[in-house]
C-alpha cells in the first residue's frame, strides 16, 4: 500500500472516531495520538525494566510485578493532555520518556534538534531515541520537528546588524545537494564580523551555486539591507574579482587577502620532506617587523627556492603586494588579518557535522544542520577578543571618522 493510501486509510478511520472539522479538531486529534503514543512508550519501558510483557508470566523472573495505572497531566507542544502512567509493585520504575514527577515532554523535540545538530541522519536519530525512550520515531516526525527552526533561520537570516565592522571574514565551504538522480556541488557561503566591541559574530549563512564574485556581492548588498553602512578591513581567499565585489557595495573597504590559502596553494608545489623549512623561510617575510625587512625576506626566499620550486615562489610573486600591504598596520591588526582563523575555526566545526554525510536531499537539509550548528558554535563567542582594547585602539586612529561616530 502506498503512503498516501495509508493516509487516507488513517484519515478515514479517525473522521470516523473524531468527526474532524476544523484545524482545531485536527490538533484535538493529535493531541490525542500523542497521549496513546506516550502511554505505549511508558508500556514498553515498563515491559523492559520488568523483563516480561504483560501476561507473559512463564518468562517472569523476577518479585516485582505490575502495579496499575496513575493519571498524569502533561505539557506538550499541542497542548495539555492527560495520560495514564503504569506503576510498579516495588516503586523501582523510573520512566524516561516520561520522568517521575516531570510534566512538560517538550525537551523530546529538543533533544531531536540536539541529535540534528551533531550532524546524526534520521535514521539515526530514530535509533539514538528508540534505544533511550524504547519507541521508533518516524523520518516524518523527525523532519516535521526540524522544520520548526525554518522559520527561526528566515528570521535570523533577516535580523538587523550593527552599523560599522571594523574587520570582516568571508570565506565559503563546499557540500553536495542532490537534483533528481545527480548531486552536484553548492557553496556556503559565511561571513563573521568583528563588532567595536570586539565580539565575533556570524553574520551570514547562505547556499549558492559554486563560489562567485557576483553571489558574494549579492550577499553583502543584503547585508547593507540589514543596516551596516561601513567595513573597514575584509578578509577574504583569493578568488577572481572578490575585490570589486566587496568594493562595488563597501568602496571604502580595504580588501586582505588571507595568507593560509597563498600558503596552501603554494605548497601544493612543494615536497612533503621541504614543506617545514619553505614554510619557516615564508613566516620571515610576513612575520616581518616592518615592509623594509620583509622586503629583504622575500629576496632571499625566491634566490633559494625559485631553483627549487619555481611555480610555488611564483604564486607568492603574483600576491607580494598583498603581503607588503599587511605592514600598513600594526602588528596586533596584522596578525587579526594575515589569516582567517576566525572563520577557519568556525568552518571546521561545519565540516565536522558535514564531514561523512554524502549528498543532501535538498538545500534546506544543509541550511537547518549549519543553522543549527552555528547556534552551538556561537553560544562560546560571549567573551571580547584577546587583547581587543589595544587594538581598537589602534583602528580609532588609523579610520578616526569612519569607526568614532559608532562608539
Amino acid at each position: 500500500m502506498t503512503r498516501k493510501a495509508t493516509m487516507n486509510q488513517l484519515f478515514n478511520l479517525l473522521q470516523d472516531e473524531y468527526n474532524i472539522k476544523s484545524a482545531s479538531d485536527i490538533e484535538a486529534v493529535l493531541l490525542d495520538m500523542f497521549g496513546g503514543f506516550i502511554e505505549q512508550a511508558l508500556e514498553a519501558e515498563l515491559d523492559q525494566h520488568l523483563g516480561y510483557s504483560r501476561y507473559d508470566f512463564r518468562n517472569k523472573s523476577t518479585s516485582n510485578a505490575r502495579n496499575g495505572r496513575q493519571s498524569k497531566t502533561i505539557q506538550t507542544r499541542l497542548g495539555e493532555t492527560t495520560i495514564q502512567t503504569p506503576r510498579d509493585r516495588q516503586g523501582s520504575f523510573e520512566p524516561q520518556i516520561v520522568p517521575k514527577r516531570q510534566t512538560n515532554v517538550i525537551g523530546i523535540e529538543e533533544k531531536i534538534l540536539s541529535l540534528y545538530a551533531k550532524g546524526l541522519s534520521t535514521r539515526d536519530i530514530s535509533k539514538t531515541l528508540a534505544e533511550i525512550y524504547g519507541f521508533e520515531t518516524s523520518h516524518e516526525t523527525i523532519s516535521a520537528v526540524t522544520d520548526k527552526v525554518i522559520p527561526l533561520i528566515q528570521d535570523w537570516q533577516q535580523r538587523p546588524l550593527e552599523p560599522v565592522y571594523p574587520i570582516i571574514y568571508l570565506d565559503a565551504l563546499h557540500v553536495k545537494v542532490r537534483d533528481g538522480m545527480s548531486a552536484s556541488n553548492k557553496a556556503v557561503y559565511c561571513i563573521i564580523g568583528v563588532s567595536l566591541d570586539g565580539r565575533k559574530d556570524v553574520l551570514s549563512l547562505s547556499i549558492g551555486e559554486a563560489e562567485s564574485a557576483s553571489y558574494w556581492m549579492s550577499l553583502l548588498d543584503e547585508l547593507k539591507a540589514r543596516g551596516v553602512q561601513d567595513i573597514c578591513i575584509a578578509c577574504v581567499d583569493g578568488l577572481s574579482g572578490f575585490k570589486q565585489a566587496i568594493q562595488a557595495v563597501f568602496p571604502h573597504a580595504l580588501v586582505q587577502r588571507c595568507l593560509v590559502h597563498l600558503i596552501r596553494q603554494s605548497t601544493k608545489f612543494v615536497s612533503y620532506q621541504d614543506r617545514k623549512s619553505f614554510c619557516y623561510d615564508l613566516k620571515q617575510i610576513y612575520q616581518a617587523i616592518n615592509r623594509s625587512v620583509a622586503e629583504q625576506a622575500f629576496e632571499t626566499f625566491k634566490n633559494k627556492w625559485s631553483p627549487l620550486v619555481p611555480l610555488a615562489v611564483r604564486v607568492w610573486e603574483n600576491n607580494i603586494e598583498e603581503v607588503y600591504q599587511l605592514f600598513n598596520f600594526p602588528k596586533e591588526i596584522r596578525k587579526m588579518i594575515y589569516t582567517t582563523n576566525a572563520i577557519e575555526s568556525y568552518n571546521s566545526q561545519l565540516r565536522k557535522v558535514l564531514k561523512g554525510k554524502g549528498a543532501f536531499p535538498n538545500e534546506t537539509s544543509v541550511m537547518k544542520l549549519i543553522y543549527l550548528q552555528t547556534m552551538e558554535v556561537t553560544k562560546k563567542w560571549r567573551r571580547q577578543l584577546s587583547n581587543w582594547s589595544q587594538i581598537l585602539n589602534q583602528l580609532l586612529i588609523l579610520y578616526p571618522d569612519r569607526l568614532t561616530p559608532y562608539l
